[in-house]
């Protein structure tokens, strides 16, 4: 699997000019979750990704995660770009599209789709919004809409508190538990230590089934070049 994820994202690369800064992140969590629902049945994931960010604020970047979904398809492997600028010393804006794919089984890329995403950074809190048009390749129209509160503690140590939405525009087409919305909510502590980026904490959802409340434990290591 290892091998998989390094050959998933190191082409990125070959395609790059080598000016500005590359980095590599690692991470292995204890369950890989998406907006809080589990894409391993909760078992542990191993994670990796591959950035490369301009001057003017442009980047490209991929990751590559392994995935279960009780079927042949064992591994997700994303594609982004964007542009992020500091808009003054308070407000940050981030605009972008990732495509996602999925791979291990003949039929696994029938689930590819793409989104399109705008982050807000006011301080120390962001509102994000995703939209994507097919998603998981159903035809249905998707929207997600988050907020997350950072706060500080130390320079090592911060808080994360936050919540999101994620609704169906076609619940006949995609739905979760017959509903065409859900609630997910996140209360994380995020360090460093050592060089490593570790975070501690559990999120839930309003979900009966798909999003039971979850302990997570990550661990990453970045490293720029």
């Amino acid at each position: 699997m290892r091998t998989r994820l390094l050959a998933a994202i190191i082409p990125l690369t070959v395609c790059l000019p080598a000016s500005a800064e590359w980095s590599v992140t690692v991470t292995g969590v204890s369950d890989y979750l998406f907006n809080g629902v589990s894409q391993t049945l909760e078992d542990p994931a191993l994670q990796g990704s591959i950035d490369w960010a301009g001057e003017s604020g442009f980047y490209v970047g991929s990751w590559a995660s392994n995935v279960d979904f009780g079927d042949d398809t064992n591994l997700e492997v994303d594609l982004y770009a964007g542009y992020y600028q500091d808009i003054n010393d308070w407000v940050n804006l981030d605009v972008g599209a990732a495509h996602y794919t999925y791979h291990g089984a003949s039929y696994s890329d029938e689930g590819d789709y793409t989104e399109a995403y705008m982050k807000w950074g006011f301080g120390n809190t962001a509102v994000n919004f995703w939209y994507a048009w097919d998603y998981f390749g159903t035809g249905a129209g998707h929207y997600i809409v988050m907020l997350n509160q950072t706060i500080p503690v130390n320079d090592d140590l911060s808080i994360l508190l936050g919540i999101d939405k994620s609704t169906s525009l076609d619940e006949d087409e995609y739905n979760w538990e017959g509903d065409d919305s859900y609630i997910h909510w996140q209360a994380m502590a995020n360090f460093t230590y050592a060089g490593f980026d570790i975070g501690v904490g559990v999120h839930g959802t309003d979900l009966d089934d798909a999003g039971d409340t979850t302990l997570l434990f990550t661990l990453g290591r970045t490293f720029s070049f």
